[in-house]
């Protein structure tokens, strides 16, 4: 890899406001402090289950989810938390979740933002790889049904493109003309599998001409340019034009999760991504070189935020652990047992 010639920035055409570039970049510094501090408290033993970082990929899921109206529907994976918080889902619920504790949106039976809100248009993720797309596409059929003008956007990863349940997803949006975009953020690595050992395509945007899509490539590590791809794929998919397939070059600098070392990753690799393309470094740099932000109010809204963190932390570790008999709840319909089988097993 060699570095460039001059210090990265970001795409210098857009419509943004200052104020909406200033919001971009507190979702970007919420993202990455959000999962420096779940790091931490994992360190400290306070979690349960797997953390998992979005390091590195920032910027896709940020600039993707802020070019989408209220109504608009998400599908995130592990690593698009930004795309929840522009949705407006508070990071004290993602906390909630893994602190295991009762008041969670899932009462401490999952982690992460594996739950959903529907008002807010998010919809949190299930555990097999691209199977959140034919769920969009059939939240999409329903709202079509209902007249309602809705976008839908669904993240994964370049390794779950190899699934069966990603064919059919994109293929069924494809051939209703479902206003779907599924965001495919290539990091280089389908946990430890590289690229190239598991597509033989050149690109991963080149499948949208066999679903008769639009596909779209961006710098992923460009938050104006991801916002930007982004504009034109809802744009084109609200028209009534179909579905587009996005493809976003990015890099994951952490493990799949904690637990995962990264020996598989080449030497200097990973330091190399740090030092010439990290997607906030040069949002800062476009932001300074703009007389948006100076360095000194940078520093004051990353105070700002780990102030706010440390609040929503300290709130939902307060609440309580869940009660034993709740992990039985949602598990069996137990009204339509008949009453004599009923009293048969109390005796038991």
């Amino acid at each position: 890899m060699e570095a460039p010639k001059k210090p990265l920035s970001c795409t210098g055409n857009t419509a943004l406001t200052d104020e909406q570039l200033v919001e971009l970049y507190r979702f970007l510094k919420i993202t990455r402090m959000f999962d420096e501090k779940t790091v931490r408290l994992k360190k400290q033993s306070k979690l349960t289950g797997g953390v998992f970082t979005s390091l590195g990929q920032e910027a896709t899921a940020v600039g993707t989810a802020y070019a989408l109206e209220p109504q608009d529907f998400i599908a995130p994976l592990i690593r698009d938390i930004g795309a929840c918080f522009v949705k407006r889902i508070e990071p004290r619920e993602i906390f909630l979740q893994y602190f295991g504790r009762g008041t969670a949106a899932s009462r401490a039976t999952d982690v992460q933002f594996h739950f959903a809100d529907i008002e807010k248009g998010f919809v949190g993720p299930i555990s097999h790889l691209g199977d959140m797309i034919p769920v969009m596409a059939g939240i999409l059929l329903a709202s079509r049904m209902r007249g309602e003008n809705r976008v839908a956007a669904a993240y994964l990863g370049e390794g779950a493109t190899s699934t069966g349940t990603f064919h059919e997803g994109v293929n069924f949006a494809a051939v209703r003309k479902l206003p779907l975009i599924t965001i495919v953020e290539n990091n280089g690595y389908a946990y430890s599998t590289p690229t190239n050992m598991q597509c033989a395509a050149d690109s991963f945007v080149d499948k949208a001409l066999g679903y008769g899509i639009k596909g779209l490539k961006v710098d992923g590590n460009d938050v104006v340019a991801c916002y930007e791809v982004m504009k034109e794929a809802v744009e084109h998919a609200r028209e009534g034009k179909g579905s587009v397939l996005i493809e976003a070059m990015t890099y994951r600098r952490k493990g799949h999760a904690e637990h995962d070392n990264q020996a598989y990753v080449p030497e200097g690799e990973i330091e190399w991504w740090a030092e010439h393309n990290d997607p906030i470094k040069r949002f800062e740099l476009f932001l300074e070189n703009r007389s948006v932000l100076s360095g000194k109010e940078m520093d004051a809204i990353a105070d700002d935020i780990k102030d706010f963190l440390d609040r929503e932390a300290d709130a939902a570790e307060s609440e309580p652990l869940p009660e034993p008999q709740s992990a039985g709840r949602e598990v069996f319909d137990n009204s339509v047992v008949p009453p004599a089988v009923r009293k048969d097993v109390l005796k038991r």
